[in-house]
């Protein structure tokens, strides 16, 4: 027997996971895979930072002026830093009965060896790209890691109210990285799944 044809949707439909199904049924419903992105569409950082509720990020007068253009290899590195982000606890729960602050800690800190790689990797043309990318590290991530790396270190870790403590500014953090990673989203060009498992969960 013949696998079903893609021109059949409805038996591949009934062939697929149930994930898979669950993403067919949003399709259907609308949510497609490509999304309207930001190439070619001039605005400046400042306005973009507003429009995926990153406001705390701060400009110098000169920059938050500056137009931004977004080329394809924009979206590409936008891509690759999302796909990353989405894998990991950077934007992911982290269960108050489950995991490990350690764990999570580098996690949060690996953005920053993957965000130079894309960067690295793609060169000079995501100059633009660069200049939402940079200023997130700087100013969202840097503080939280820089706080909480010394405090491991004095064996922060041990301590349960210490890890309460935590495990709330890590909330707090992911939200921030959660608007993040929908604004790369947005910038590829692709279906925003930073909700996904929580979609899922109340679907």
């Amino acid at each position: 027997m013949s696998a079903p044809s893609s021109a059949d949707p409805e038996m591949s439909f009934k062939a697929a996971t149930p994930a898979a199904q669950w993403l067919i049924k949003r399709n259907i419903l609308g949510k497609g895979k490509n999304e309207p992105g930001l190439r070619g569409e001039k605005m400046d950082i400042r306005t973009l930072l507003r429009n995926f509720h990153l406001e705390k990020i701060r400009l110098g007068p000169r920059w938050a002026k500056v137009e931004i253009n977004f080329k394809d290899d924009d979206q590409n590195a936008a891509w690759e830093l999302y796909v990353e982000m989405l894998t990991r606890i950077v934007t992911q729960p982290l269960p108050s009965e489950v995991g490990d602050e350690k764990t999570a800690l580098d996690s949060v800190y690996s953005l920053f060896p993957t965000t130079r790689e894309v960067l690295r990797h793609r060169g000079r043309q995501t100059i633009q790209f660069s200049k939402v990318a940079i200023p997130v590290l700087n100013q969202v991530v840097r503080p939280f890691t820089a706080k909480w790396h010394g405090e491991s270190l004095r064996g922060a870790f041990d301590d349960p109210a210490k890890r309460k403590e935590f495990r709330e500014e890590l909330e707090a953090l992911q939200k921030d990285l959660g608007n993040y990673n929908r604004m790369l989203a947005k910038i590829a060009g692709v279906e925003d799944l930073t909700d996904l498992e929580k979609e899922r969960e109340e679907g």
